[in-house]
């Protein structure tokens, strides 16, 4: 009797422990878990630590309560501006109903997935390249808007949606890489002009201060010769300062004249009350008669024709000429006076003579 007692309590203990592990479940801290009862939810939700079911009765799953990163596949579509672009995206997104996540979809994630791939699409297409390129911010925001609609009946919070790249064609980097270059080459041209101008204006005020000192044009010369003979590596040709030269020409001329007094043509200097006469000096008797003035020269002697005949020689006369010795058309004085219309024409060659030098006697 004994023993049949001791066998049956043995069988219960052993029944018991084998129904006390078959219905022990642990959730653990960031799991959450949703029992179903012959089908149906039940509806506690089991807290995280040790529970137990029904074996055979209840079916617990587990939801995970942690925040998800899923990557989004890139996707190709053509923007509004119709450029063909392939981009890619990240999702965050947890469970905050666990119910809701196990009864209204089937894969909760394999829905966020598709639904974050199909917004990606339709955002593509509403936006243009620019605004893919520079304003993501914005694009996130409607990205994060369109998945999360849909996800709050599924107990899904969407928490953010980051793009994380937009794959552009060869050509058109190559086309925005031009762009760029044009645009900084653009802003480079108008800032040298701008620097060019304000140095020309710096120029002009530093000349114009100059133009009252010459000497400073001078010091400023000097200083670039010290800049360039710093660098030992070419020949430095100095020009010759043409203050210098006036400096020179001054001392030359000596001491400036006393108020009062001039100097004449031959440099001594006039009494007082006569002053230089203004203009140009008069020329000289000996510079006004040159020898081929034809006051001076004899008309009988410029027209005559050059022959290989001696000249005849010139009756010689003593003392002033008087009145019977007058020639025709002369002067008071006895010399000629020119008549241009009496001078013949010079012929090379005179006819009836040969060539020949006029000074040679035969």
């Amino acid at each position: 009797m004994v023993q049949a007692l001791l066998v049956a309590l043995v069988v219960v203990l052993s029944a018991g422990l084998v129904y006390a592990m078959a219905a022990a479940r642990v959730v653990k801290q960031y799991e959450r878990g949703v029992v179903l009862r012959l089908g149906r939810l039940h509806d506690e939700v089991r807290s995280p630590g040790f529970t137990m079911i029904v074996p055979g009765v209840d079916r617990l799953r587990k939801v995970n309560m942690q925040i998800v990163t899923m990557p989004v596949p890139a996707q190709d579509g053509i923007t509004r501006d119709n450029v063909t672009v392939r981009v890619d995206a990240v999702i965050y997104f947890k469970v905050v109903d666990p119910a809701s996540a196990v009864i209204q979809v089937e894969d909760y994630r394999f829905a966020v997935s598709q639904m974050a791939q199909t917004s990606l699409r339709s955002i593509i297409g509403k936006s243009d390249l620019d605004d893919l390129l520079s304003d993501r911010e914005k694009l996130n925001q409607g990205l994060e808007l369109m998945i999360d609609s849909p996800a709050v009946g599924w107990g899904v919070q969407i928490d953010r949606v980051e793009i994380k790249d937009v794959s552009l064609p060869e050509t058109m980097k190559r086309s925005m890489a031009r762009q760029a270059e044009a645009d900084r080459e653009r802003r480079a041209r108008v800032i040298n002009a701008d620097a060019e101008l304000q140095a020309s204006k710096k120029l002009a005020q530093a000349a114009q201060q100059m133009s009252t000192q010459p000497a400073a044009l001078q010091l400023r010369l000097l200083q670039t010769v010290v800049a360039v003979a710093a660098e030992k590596n070419s020949t430095l040709v100095l020009p010759f300062p043409v203050e210098l030269l006036r400096f020179l020409e001054r001392a030359q001329q000596g001491p400036p004249a006393v108020a009062g007094q001039a100097q004449d043509g031959s440099g001594q200097q006039a009494p007082e009350g006569r002053q230089a006469p203004e203009g140009p000096a008069e020329p000289s008797p000996a510079d006004q008669a040159s020898p081929m003035d034809p006051a001076v020269v004899d008309p009988a002697v410029t027209a005559q024709t050059f022959t290989d005949q001696p000249l005849p020689d010139a009756p010689l006369t003593d003392g002033e000429p008087g009145p019977d010795r007058i020639a025709p058309g002369a002067g008071a004085d006895g010399v000629p006076e020119f008549d241009p219309e009496s001078v013949p024409e010079f012929d090379p060659e005179p006819s009836g003579h040969h060539r020949g030098n006029p000074f040679t006697h035969h």
